[in-house]
């Protein structure tokens, strides 16, 4: 029976975002697949060009005379790995909700036309009485530059070429003539742009403690047993995980397999890398948003070509297309930094789930403190969790004090810093050790709350805080809700209620003037602008140049400073309020990663957490370093609204340069959902404007729909997106789905 493969041509161009089909010649029958890779002629010139295999079927979709055939197969090491990856987007297609071409150029970056970086150099063809007579010949005809050159060449025969050109001044139509001539030869080598400065020294080795090496032990037990293939570490800051993750990866080298190592923000970058070059050398690289085009083309070749093992970076590095994938570690799981907001909208987590089912390889995820859906997934057995308790190096855990501020104010405090705060930083200044402040800035999105009792305004349907917006009003974007702003607090009546609005550079401008003795260091996006910007500062404060680092949350993940004593936590329930059922689990993560910055060194450590609402579960939760309680806490609270993990969520966002157009078309969305999807209407919320309704002149709604399974999910986004297809309102509008979101 002859076969015909459904094939995507080529990904570099938006229109051809469709399928063509070709007939499998017998030949190929039994090797093409999904995800294969093929070669094929196209167009009318019968171009020969790359083609990725979306499906196989028996049906032909038109006139057998019109279906040309498939050429090749392209081998595994043509593409190393390439099919895989091509697997991968479909999977991310079916799943998140895309056109494949964005799945695609989401896991097979597009070449871009990056000019190859070349070393030349050039070399002498002459023998030594031909060279005599050729300098003589120079300097009869007075040949100056000619002379210079060859002279050179005589006491060296191979130079660099831009020494010849910038300290020899020797123009290189000179040069070319004397290669014209047979006299020398140009030579040019590529060489990889590498954005990784070569220092340390390879071979480090750390001693693992028993608890850390009974987990690598388990892990690589288990490395040939498929049933075991994601494991969770849940161990608290600074008891080692990093060490565990190098020695799992050393184990998979030693197989003759590659890693990837994932971490959330660049920030985490400058101190990953060092700690991992220090081990494993110069067959490391990283991949970041502040590469240079040439650089990250690079990076991605040299590991297609098995040039380096380990790649380090943000959730791009996940696609690095590794020809032999071993294991992919994934540092704190928690962040939502993993989570894409490109079509398609895909989480880091299962993507490297997906792709390590397709590589047969491990996947390690590891946090202080573990997502509710990653943690719940490995209570039920779906992961392998494992957990450390203390710290490797042996220091207590730092003793986090709760810092009332409705006190403050009552006793006539207006300042962000709290009168406990400010005698610690001083007693840290004066025993010349370093504090780190941090401003809880996550989520700010101008809710209301109140000074003196700490009370909320909150969305009565939703369980979400309402947003204040310029016009007075405030408004839930999940639901739509609205009412007036009030202008005093509707709890206890007091005048001091409203929107928090200090940033960074106040806060260090506060504490510059308070301790002028101290050299004040700030860390934001404003400061960190630049491509090495996160390095700079970090460096300096490692180096101990500056006493206080002020910063957003960028300051509080993964960072490891000896000689911090003290981290002060300002406006801890700041995120406690935004406008997202997670909110309390992402406040949590926050204060414990922030609290963990403290003690990590030989002194013992001390987190202040400033809050006006100490009562609340989550702060209390997060000073008593309990997660266990948290879980407990959160997972019940997220039963009884139904969010997830609980219960399975599909975000539905639309976004259109007309805001009538929009809602309507969101509208439109909801009644076919209701039309399909026969449940509960309170299962589905919205449509109703984002928490930024309009970016660069795109309006933005949103509509969320409950289930108990992603299969409903899956099947409701797929009828969703055949009514969209069929519907020619929708072409003006950019619709995005997001599974669990």
């Amino acid at each position: 029976m002859t076969k015909f493969a459904d094939i995507v041509v080529d990904i570099s161009h938006e229109k051809l975002d469709r399928t063509f089909q070709y007939r499998i010649p017998e030949r190929l029958k039994d090797q093409i697949r999904q995800g294969s890779v093929v070669q094929i002629p196209f167009g009318r010139g019968n171009r020969m060009t790359k083609g990725y295999v979306l499906s196989v079927t028996d049906t032909p979709k038109c006139e057998l005379c019109r279906i040309k055939d498939v050429q090749e197969l392209l081998t595994d090491a043509e593409l190393s790995g390439e099919d895989r990856l091509v697997a991968l987007a479909a999977w991310m297609r079916e799943t998140y909700g895309s056109t494949m071409i964005q799945a695609l150029r989401t896991v097979l970056p597009v070449k871009q036309k990056v000019k190859p970086k070349e070393k030349k150099s050039v070399r002498l063809l002459l023998d030594g009485k031909q060279t005599e007579e050729r300098l003589a010949f120079y300097r009869q005809k007075n040949q100056k530059a000619r002379l210079r050159l060859l002279e050179a060449l005589a006491r060296e025969p191979e130079i660099p070429y831009e020494f010849i050109t910038e300290k020899l001044h020797v123009s290189s139509a000179t040069v070319k003539a004397m290669e014209e001539q047979g006299i020398l030869t140009c030579e040019r080598v590529t060489v990889y742009r590498n954005p990784l400065e070569q220092k340390g020294t390879k071979g480090l080795k750390v001693q693992l403690n028993e608890r850390q090496a009974a987990i690598v032990q388990d892990i690589c037990g288990s490395w040939e047993d498929e049933r075991k293939r994601v494991f969770l570490i849940h161990g608290v800051t600074g008891s080692g995980k990093t060490e565990v993750y190098m020695e799992l990866i050393d184990a998979a080298i030693r197989r003759g397999k590659q890693a990837i190592v994932l971490i959330p923000e660049i920030a985490l970058t400058y101190q990953t890398v060092m700690r991992f070059y220090r081990r494993f050398g110069g067959r490391i690289s990283i991949i970041h948003s502040r590469l240079s085009a040439g650089e990250r083309y690079d990076q991605f070749l040299r590991a297609k070509r098995g040039d380096i093992d380990i790649m380090i970076g943000p959730r791009s590095a996940l696609f690095t297309p590794f020809p032999n994938l071993g294991i992919i570690i994934m540092d704190e799981e928690h962040e939502d930094s993993y989570q894409s907001e490109l079509s398609p909208r895909y989480h880091a987590r299962e993507a490297a789930v997906k792709r390590a089912e397709l590589e047969n390889a491990k996947v390690v995820l590891g946090s202080a403190t573990p997502s509710l859906e990653a943690y719940s997934r490995a209570l039920a057995g779906e992961y392998t969790l494992y957990t450390l308790e203390k710290r490797a190096c042996g220091s207590r855990m730092p003793a986090p004090v709760i810092v009332d501020m409705r006190e403050e104010i009552r006793r006539g405090n207006r300042s962000i810093i709290s009168k406990p705060l400010e005698k610690a930083i001083g007693e840290r200044l004066n025993r010349g050790q370093q504090v780190m402040l941090f401003l809880n800035r996550r989520g700010y999105s101008g809710f209301l709350s109140c000074r003196m009792c700490g009370h909320v305004i909150m969305c009565p349907h939703c369980d979400v805080s309402l947003s204040l917006h310029r016009n007075q009003r405030m408004v839930c974007h999940y639901c739509g809700h609205q009412e007036p702003r009030p202008m005093r607090c509707p709890k206890c009546g007091s005048e001091y209620i409203s929107a928090f609005g200090i940033g960074t550079q106040q806060v260090q401008e506060m504490v510059e003037k308070q301790f002028p003795q101290a050299t004040v260091l700030r860390m934001d996006m404003d400061t960190t602008r630049s491509k090495d910007g996160h390095e700079k500062i970090l460096s300096a404060f490692a180096n101990q140049e500056a006493d206080i680092l002020v910063g957003t949350q960028m300051i509080v993940k993964g960072h490891d400073f000896p000689n911090v004593t003290l981290v002060g936590i300002l406006a801890a329930d700041l995120s406690l309020y935004a406008e997202d059922y997670r909110a309390a689990e992402r406040t949590f993560q926050l204060l414990t990663q922030a609290a963990g910055r403290a003690g990590r060194g030989r002194e013992p450590g001390e987190a202040l957490i400033q809050t006006y609402d100490p009562e609340h579960y989550c702060i209390r939760m997060a000073a008593a370093q309990d997660y266990a309680g948290f879980y407990e806490e959160e997972m019940s609270y997220r039963m009884v609204v139904g969010y997830p993990p609980a219960r399975k969520m599909l975000s539905i966002h639309g976004a259109c340069r007309e805001e009538e157009h929009l809602q309507t078309a969101m509208e439109y969305l909801k009644k076919f959902l209701l039309k399909i999807y026969r449940t509960d209407p309170k299962n589905i919320i919205g449509p109703a404007y984002e928490s930024i309704a309009r970016i660069q002149e795109m309006y933005r709604m949103a509509l969320y729909v409950k289930a108990d399974g992603a299969e409903e999910l899956t099947a409701v986004k797929n009828r969703l997106e055949q009514y969209i297809e069929a519907n020619e309102g929708y072409q003006k509008v950019n619709i995005q789905f997001d599974m669990n979101s």
